[in-house]
């Protein structure tokens, strides 16, 4: 498997999804504004998101990719889950719609301090609710091509709910502002998850077999995974529980949650090109590699991503530490926009940008022990990180105000990183080379010197931002590679 090729095919989808979702967001803003609609949309939107994250993307992918690989990917096995898979979404998704007033209230009881809000919002959510059955689906189906080492389509199907998001907003422009729009956005989410089944499981259909709903049946292999699969979800909501810990303790001070939220958006965009783009590759190959027992294809394939990944990640933390106010300055200080809120947020990227290389080498440790069928560690590790992390943020909060969060975030990152690269290395999973561990020290000492040389360049526009940065790539990249060759 060409591992630089599917990491960069995936990364750039990744790209791509992210400025669609800035601009989907750019025109919610506009179209909606910041009241009633907005806050009907956004609190109907959270609930097929977080089974989305909790069922589909993160966990099922996790789960069901060795298992598959390891039964020598067996088309009954496939259908199976899937059949369980859809049953499981149908019953989740009855309960839902049955006790959706209660569930909203449950989540915005202020919307009921306004007449019709709460009635709509439930409206809304049942409707955009079916998404999650879709949503999942669609998660699954893009585990069955991973598998198959086909990333670019699965890659590419955030993109399309965004961009189907955008077109609704134009057409809704030229209606009016009303409760129609939100009808129109409903109907379009649960349309994308439709159209990303059909496109999905035709390509599965032309490659591979035709993928259809059976009888589910109660096997060893069906125990299995959703056993692991809810050891897995508890980790998932341990880390949810931990970022709404996070912005409880920043609600404290005036204006931290918005500056951790930006802060948070501009640290997370190089580790979703990068990091879960190296991880879904190497979930598909390390399973692979493990099921036939090879175990030297699993180290050069460890080695080869993180050598790829630092070579990317460090210009990253270098050029978001010297650039982080100038970045937020012209991106954001317009209006309402404060230069103490640009300097609040720059200051709490440039501590948590530290956090970015552990957590690509985490993903390749995790992605490991994942692989291996191994789903407690990760998730044992998850809890004690964030654990960590939430002590600092109630214990450090007290005396350098917002920045426990990213403070946390970086030392908890640390911490989690050497439990699981503990793990591997006492299992025999992993085996870092000399050639990695050189490469990697030149290029953070290649982005230190050019973070250093930006740091005397004078930024007095976003013209001269996009210089700067683009001209730090033009002489980094082409030295890193040559270095990465010859090291």
């Amino acid at each position: 498997m060409k591992l630089g090729k599917h990491i960069f095919g995936v990364g750039l989808m990744t790209g791509i999804s992210r400025i669609f979702g800035f601009v989907r967001d750019m025109l919610i803003a506009r179209v909606l504004g910041a009241g009633r609609l907005s806050d009907i949309f956004l609190a109907a939107f959270k609930l097929p998101n977080l089974f989305r994250d909790l069922l589909g993307e993160g966990a099922l992918s996790v789960i069901f990719i060795p298992m598959y690989t390891d039964c020598k990917k067996d088309e009954s096995f496939a259908k199976n889950v899937f059949s369980w898979l859809i049953v499981v979404l149908l019953g989740i998704t009855l309960v839902f719609e049955i006790f959706m007033p209660l569930i909203v209230w449950g989540l915005a009881p202020g919307f009921s301090e306004v007449p019709g809000k709460m009635e709509l919002t439930v409206i809304i959510s049942r409707i955009m609710f079916f998404y999650v059955i879709f949503v999942c689906a669609a998660a699954f189906l893009s585990a069955i091509l991973n598998a198959f080492s086909r990333f670019m389509l699965a890659a590419f199907m955030p993109v399309m709910l965004n961009i189907m998001l955008i077109l609704a907003l134009v057409a809704s422009m030229h209606l009016g502002v009303s409760d129609t729009v939100l009808y129109i956005m409903a109907g379009t989410v649960v349309l994308s998850g439709i159209i990303q089944c059909i496109v999905l499981w035709l390509r599965i259909r032309h490659k591979h077999f035709g993928l259809h709903l059976v009888i589910p049946r109660w096997t060893n292999g069906i125990k299995t995974m959703f056993k692991r699969l809810g050891v897995s979800i508890i980790g998932n909501g341990f880390y949810q529980i931990t970022i709404i810990l996070g912005t409880l303790v920043a609600s404290f001070e005036s204006g931290a949650v918005s500056w951790l939220y930006y802060s948070d958006r501009i640290v997370q965009l190089p580790f979703a090109m990068i990091g879960l783009a190296v991880g879904t590759v190497l979930m598909s190959s390390i399973s692979n590699a493990l099921s036939e027992k090879n175990m030297r294809s699993v180290y050069i394939q460890q080695n080869s991503s993180m050598r790829q990944s630092m070579m990317l990640i460090m210009p990253c933390v270098a050029g978001l530490f010297v650039l982080a106010e100038p970045i937020i300055k012209y991106l954001f200080e317009y209006g309402a926009w404060t230069a103490h809120s640009t300097h609040a947020v720059a200051v709490a990227i440039m501590i948590q940008i530290f956090v970015l290389p552990v957590m690509l080498i985490s993903q390749i440790y995790s992605k490991t022990l994942y692989a291996s069928q191994d789903v407690k560690t990760p998730v044992k590790t998850s809890m004690i990180s964030l654990g960590v992390a939430s002590v600092i943020y109630v214990g450090l909060f007290w005396f350098v105000g917002y920045l426990a969060i990213p403070i946390g975030i970086v030392i908890s990152g640390y911490v989690k990183n050497y439990l699981l690269g503990r793990a591997c290395r006492r299992r025999g999973l992993i085996k870092p080379d000399g050639r990695t561990i050189r490469a990697m020290v030149v290029f953070g000492l290649l982005s230190a010197i050019l973070g250093l040389g930006l740091w005397f360049i004078p930024i007095t526009s976003v013209f001269t931002l996009g210089l700067a940065i683009v001209g730090f790539g033009i002489v980094y990249l082409p030295v890193a590679f040559l270095l990465n060759r010859k090291i």
